[in-house]
């Protein structure tokens, strides 16, 4: 049993800093299958999840001499993957799925502080957004997002035609994937 398995990540984050390759396995052994669980819910590929994990483990190492760790070690390492995940969603063709995606991702709860910080984040990103919109444009892309009406159930509310409403929300939903995917 390795002495550095004992080590608290601060005391881990402090000898990576120092260019221990020991620590820095440790870092790897004690975290590379949780982020990998994490990567594969989010992404429902597995070799695109091990592809963010190892490319978060290996720019913590080439970065070790520079690391500025502001939370937890494992804060630290959600937050890149999931930073990771994002900038995959942005790079890809932005549809219904991936918005779906992270609104899940800012509605499901964790206990961790630094997953509700972020999803508090997310949230006030994405509402901020959706309150942005055109008046009539917001109003029939939240009645859809958030009262799960169909276009016909809008169009015959608001009376407009289903085409008008259809129109609505994919405008709102264009003007939401150049925000996220300009960032």
């Amino acid at each position: 049993m390795s002495i550095y398995c004992q080590l608290s990540d601060f005391e881990l984050t402090k000898l990576l800093r120092d260019g221990d390759e020991v620590a820095f396995r440790e870092v790897y052994n004690r975290y590379s299958s949780l982020l990998l669980i994490y990567a594969y819910r989010k992404l429902q590929d597995k070799e695109e999840a091990k592809d963010v994990v190892q490319d978060v483990l290996a720019k913590l190492w080439s970065n070790r001499d520079v690391l500025d760790i502001k939370t937890t070690l494992s804060g630290y390492l959600y937050r890149a993957v999931l930073n990771k995940i994002l900038n995959i969603f942005r790079h890809k063709d932005f549809d219904r799925q991936y918005i779906d995606a992270i609104q899940y991702l800012i509605e499901t709860e964790t206990s961790a502080t630094d997953y509700l910080i972020r999803e508090k984040e997310m949230a006030a990103m994405i509402e901020k957004e959706i309150a942005g919109l055109p008046e009539r444009m917001r109003e029939v892309f939240e009645l859809r997002r958030k009262d799960y009406l169909s276009n016909k159930e809008i169009a015959t509310r608001l009376s407009l035609s289903e085409h008008t409403v259809a129109t609505q929300i994919k405008k709102a939903l264009k003007v939401i994937r150049l925000r996220f995917g300009g960032l």
